[in-house]
């Protein structure tokens, strides 16, 4: 976290930079990527006191004291440290710290976070409990205010609301740097008081509004939305969404997660259009611990971009400079120049965007992607391990799709259409057999169950729908806690008892994803903090959550990341057909609609 800058620290600063104090550390040798100004400059150095940056320019030598720890960059470039302008932390299946552990080595040295996870679970206080783990990482950790929970007011319910008077509180909080995501867009654009509420109290504490407009719809809804003061947007997935976003003033946020790849159609704005790629951004909304582990997280994101046709330093703007303006910390963070936080990577390769050397708030975090310090140690409340709970174990009866006055014969359902490697899904009507009075699963027709259990009650609610795009071929079913952004508990198969299974198997070990096939666990990750994270090292839950990915295509699936698929069927903010605790939602409509049509 940026911290209050005191006059003794500028002084001294100054008088680093001038010679009479030494440096704690000087970078030689450098390819200085300076994203202020669009240029890369050989021949650098950087001194270092304390946590800050104090002099950048050609001979450091000046400041290098009799202790003074002098670093050869060897002509590696010399860039900023990578900022991640959207993300759920929780989403990744990881704590704050083991997340922390898990980018930092990448080169991310900063993270805007919306827990808005967890607040569904458990409200303000776990809120709280992010942003007080936030403060003690090596890196910054800045935390968004979770603004719509529930996400959709009458579609919906959490485990607990945050509403005005929430979000007031918060904003007086350290570490607190906006308002998260405004998902109730027709809240918004229908002029409800409570999204504007919530909007004029972080406007008012010199907050940055976070936006989520996820219709296609550019018309006046979209206008209005924006008129309502949202300052920027991850959800566009087409050309034309930029192109209208960045027109009207909002930053483009453009996301490359675990799922989500809206990076290569959006930034065709930049390198078909010309338009300037300054109020673009770079994020990843949502990673998966897997992805994270093998692949990376934003020098991933940055080295899509480049590959979509950005020049390198456009891309790294994208991912620094860009994203700390838009936050109003380019005082501290964003760049590598005087006064800011010596958050520095070492970069042999651009193109192939992979630091060798991580520094952040002044010190070396990670080499060769090797910690090189310790990571705080965080206790867990004893409430936050238990929030699962169901009133009763389930069995099959549970799982029931009876359609009343018809005993045999075809109807027609309303099914959730799942769409790969994209947020939306589709609203289907497809023809159905009923047989004694029920609607089965039909693997060849790639339609199976989806269930929603409420979880944080109790009630003893079970909403059951269809879904098609998942391939299963197995008798099957597939649970998982993590079920945006109510996150009651969602179950998917082709077999009732295996479902009932695989509920009770989550319900037993308080949360995470479990594979149940031909009444055997086959994959499972355990996610006991909310249900939704592991204090476990991101390679062990990267580990375990392979496993539920090989239970999936075990089952016959082949959709890539299907396990975060699922865990968005319940997202009733997103078109076009979801399901919730209260019952199958088309969102084009905002509306509740039957399974079966009559």
């Amino acid at each position: 976290m940026s911290k209050l800058i005191t006059p003794e620290v500028t002084r001294r600063l100054v008088d680093c930079a001038m010679g009479r104090l030494p440096a704690d550390k000087v970078i030689r040798n450098g390819l200085w990527v300076s994203v202020q100004t669009g240029e890369i400059i050989p021949n650098t150095n950087i001194a270092i006191l304390g946590e800050r940056i104090a002099y950048v320019g050609p001979d450091a030598s000046h400041t290098i004291g009799k202790r003074t720890e002098v670093v050869d960059a060897q002509g590696a470039y010399l860039v900023p440290g990578l900022l991640d302008a959207h993300m759920h932390v929780e989403s990744g299946m990881l704590t704050v710290t083991e997340f922390v552990r898990a980018v930092a080595p990448h080169g991310t040295t900063g993270m805007f976070i919306d827990p808005h996870e967890i607040a569904n679970v458990f409200g303000l206080k776990g809120v709280r409990l992010m942003v007080d783990e936030a403060a003690q990482q090596p890196i910054h950790v800045f935390v968004q205010v979770p603004s719509c929970v529930p996400s959709a007011p009458g579609l919906e319910t959490p485990g607990a609301t945050i509403g005005p008077d929430e979000v007031a509180e918060a904003m007086t909080w350290p570490g607190i740097i906006g308002l998260g995501e405004m998902m109730d867009f027709p809240g918004v654009y229908e002029g409800r008081e409570k999204p504007h509420a919530e909007m004029a109290i972080a406007r008012n504490a010199g907050k940055t509004i976070g936006g989520h407009y996820a219709s296609p719809d550019l018309g006046l809804p979209f206008h209005g939305y924006v008129a309502g003061g949202a300052e920027d947007d991850h959800e566009g997935t087409r050309l034309e969404d930029a192109v209208a976003r960045a027109r009207q003033g909002m930053r483009v946020m453009m996301r490359y997660g675990s799922a989500w790849h809206d990076v290569a159609t959006q930034v065709r704005a930049v390198t078909e259009l010309g338009l300037d790629p300054r109020r673009f951004l770079l994020c990843t909304d949502d990673s998966h611990s897997a992805t994270l582990v093998q692949e990376g997280h934003m020098d991933r994101v940055v080295r899509h971009a480049i590959a979509q046709g950005l020049r390198p330093i456009t891309a790294i703007q994208m991912a620094t400079i860009n994203t700390a303006e838009h936050f109003g910390v380019s005082r501290d963070l964003g760049m590598i120049a005087p006064g800011r936080y010596a958050d520095i990577l070492l970069v042999p390769d651009l193109v192939n965007f992979r630091p060798t050397a991580v520094m952040a708030k002044g010190q070396w975090i990670a080499r060769e992607g090797q910690w090189l310090i310790e990571l705080p140690t965080i206790a867990y409340p004893d409430w936050v391990l238990h929030s699962v709970h169901l009133k009763r174990p389930l069995t099959a009866e549970d799982f029931k799709l009876v359609v009343p006055g018809i005993q045999q014969g075809q109807v027609t359902a309303n099914v959730i259409g799942v769409i790969e490697n994209q947020a939306p899904t589709r609203h289907l009507r497809l023809t159905v057999e009923v047989t004694k009075g029920e609607i089965k699963p039909d693997p060849q027709s790639d339609i199976a169950k989806i269930a929603l259990v409420e979880r944080h009650r109790a009630s003893g609610v079970v909403q059951v729908g269809l879904v098609h795009g998942f391939g299963f071929t197995a008798r099957c079913g597939i649970a998982t806690t993590v079920a945006h952004d109510s996150h009651h508990l969602i179950v998917v198969g082709t077999d009732e008892t295996c479902m009932a299974q695989a509920v009770n198997a989550l319900a037993e070990c308080g949360g995470g994803q479990v594979v149940v096939k031909d009444g055997e666990i086959i994959g499972k990750v355990e996610l006991p903090i909310a249900g939704l994270m592991s204090n476990q090292r991101a390679e062990e839950v990267a580990a375990q959550a392979e496993s539920v990915l090989e239970g999936f295509r075990a089952c016959g699936c082949t959709l890539n990341n299907p396990n975060m698929q699922l865990s968005l069927l319940a997202l009733v903010v997103i078109p076009e057909l979801r399901i919730s605790d209260l019952g199958l939602v088309d969102v084009t409509q905002f509306k509740f609609i039957p399974v079966v049509e009559r």
